[in-house]
Formats: C-alpha cells, sequence, structure tokens
C-alpha cells in the first residue's frame, strides 16, 4: 500500500515533509542558508519571507522559504538593498505567473483551432457545393455591374 505523507500526497516518504511544510525551527533555518537568527527576525519582520507560526508564535520555516531566504542572501551580499530585494522577488513572482498564464493562453488557443479545424471539416463534409462566400483577392459584396458599388469594411455602401 502506498506511503501518505504529511500533506496527503501518495508515493510520498511520511518523514519527508512537502516543500511548503513548515517545519524547521529559526536556529535550523539559520544554519541551512548561512545567516544570523536576528537576519531572519529581520527578514519576516519587512516581509520578505513570511515563515509558518506555531500556536506559542515561534516561526516555522519550508523548504521553500528556505530557498527564498538563499536568494535574498545572494541578493543582498550583491549590494542590493532590501526594498531592491523586495522588488525583484516581486518581480520574478509577476513573471513566473505570467509565463503560467501565457501557456494556458496557449493551450486554449490550441484547443480553439483544433475545434475550428474539426467544425470547418465537418461543415465541408455535410456541404461539400457551398458556394465561396468571397472569392480570393475580392472584395466582400461586390457584385460586378453592380450600381450600388462594394461594401467597405464596415458594411456601408462607399
Amino acid at each position: 500500500m502506498p506511503t501518505r505523507g504529511p500533506q496527503g500526497g501518495q508515493g510520498r516518504n511520511p518523514r519527508v515533509p512537502g516543500p511548503t511544510v513548515p517545519v524547521y525551527v529559526i536556529s535550523v533555518a539559520a544554519e541551512l542558508t548561512g545567516l544570523h537568527a536576528q537576519t531572519l527576525r529581520q527578514y519576516d519582520r519587512v516581509g520578505l519571507v513570511s515563515p509558518g507560526r506555531t500556536a506559542g508564535g515561534g516561526r516555522r520555516y519550508s523548504l521553500r522559504d528556505i530557498e527564498l531566504l538563499r536568494e535574498v542572501a545572494e541578493l543582498t551580499a550583491a549590494g542590493i538593498g532590501l526594498e531592491g530585494v523586495r522588488r525583484i522577488l516581486e518581480l520574478e513572482h509577476q513573471v513566473a505567473a505570467l509565463r503560467s498564464r501565457n501557456s494556458e493562453l496557449r493551450s486554449q488557443v490550441a484547443e480553439l483551432q483544433a475545434a475550428l479545424e474539426a467544425t470547418l471539416t465537418s461543415l465541408k463534409e455535410r456541404r461539400p457545393n457551398l458556394p465561396a462566400l468571397r472569392q480570393p483577392g475580392g472584395q466582400p459584396g461586390a457584385q460586378p455591374g453592380s450600381p450600388l458599388g462594394p461594401l467597405n469594411r464596415f458594411g456601408d455602401r462607399r
């Protein structure tokens, strides 16, 4: 029988928490990131990292929090201030969200194109002798010898 982890996922080792489960106390998080515990508290105060909290108010950091702290440490070591770091992280989050949305929209466009092609194929099979609405290169609504003249792009006579 597959094991269930703390998040209820199948196939996970029950002793290994998921990346978002806050399990590391501040001293362990400080050791894993190479930062001082007071620095972690400061990052929490300014909102760069928001660790989980125990019922007693103690901070608990997840693996994702640890990765974020390492990124903050790299940026500050490169000379970027905390406001700059906050803005960079915010922009990175926006880029990730936009990439995800772009991917969703591309999938939706592909589905719609496939549905359109299927509809057109079905129509051609049902009515193979329907006349074309517009001749290639011709004006829509233009009748040879028509006294009214062709239609413009809004469907009005010129």
